[in-house]
């Protein structure tokens, strides 16, 4: 099951980082992102109504996408997530607490990371990916060069991401990548301009498909 979680998650390369957004909107942005296919869905828990809102999109996407939980700081916010029905558990930072609370409800656990030491280390404490944050300060040739000597372990760049950059970054190896305010478009959110978000998705998703041929 979380093999299968796991592998719909990777499968357009993207993790929408849904943070914010209005409450009665929210909704209607995850249909956009979807039907622009993107598989992996993270609603922030400072968002308005987190909780809610990931309840919400579970029961609607489910089948479509893998819904997750971002910015978790502690293993009370992810097991808060966990009984919402968050697929997977998104972190900035590094927590061994969080990892642990993922991995005894057998979710997916993906952490923020930094260096060569803490990619390591997150691995070895259980994440199945691991976020490398922010993107922007270390590049894609960081991901390029850091797979070296760790090639086994998964790497998902986030903070950065844009349509300009997101190719170089699944050529240099990445799995996927979490892709925040160059794609939520603020202006189409506010004029609800859905086609034109469904679009900018299917841009995104379509980056991906051409970088991993």
């Amino acid at each position: 099951m979380k093999q299968e979680l796991l592998s719909r998650l990777l499968e357009s390369g993207i993790i929408a980082v849904v943070r914010k957004v209005e409450e009665e909107k929210v909704i209607q942005v995850i249909t956009s992102l979807v039907e622009g296919g993107i598989t992996g869905i993270e609603v922030t828990m400072d968002s308005p109504n987190a909780l809610l809102a990931i309840s919400e999109a579970k029961k609607l996407f489910g089948d479509q996408a893998v819904i997750g939980a971002g910015t978790v700081l502690d293993g009370h916010s992810a097991h808060l997530a966990i009984q919402a029905g968050a697929d997977f558990i998104f972190a900035p930072t590094l927590s061994q607490e969080t990892i642990a609370v993922s991995k005894r409800y057998g979710k997916i656990v993906i952490p923020g990371v930094f260096t060569p030491t803490e990619i390591l280390q997150a691995y070895e404490w259980g994440a199945d990916i691991v976020k490398v944050f922010p993107a922007s300060v270390l590049g894609s040739q960081f991901i390029k060069d850091v797979r070296g000597p760790l090639g086994q372990i998964p790497m998902m760049p986030t903070g950065g991401i844009s349509l300009e950059n997101i190719e170089e970054y699944i050529k240099a190896g990445a799995v996927a990548a979490g892709v925040g305010g160059s794609l939520l478009n603020k202006e189409y959110i506010q004029n609800n301009e859905w086609d034109k978000l469904t679009d900018l998705a299917r841009q995104y998703t379509n980056k991906v498909v051409n970088a991993r041929k």
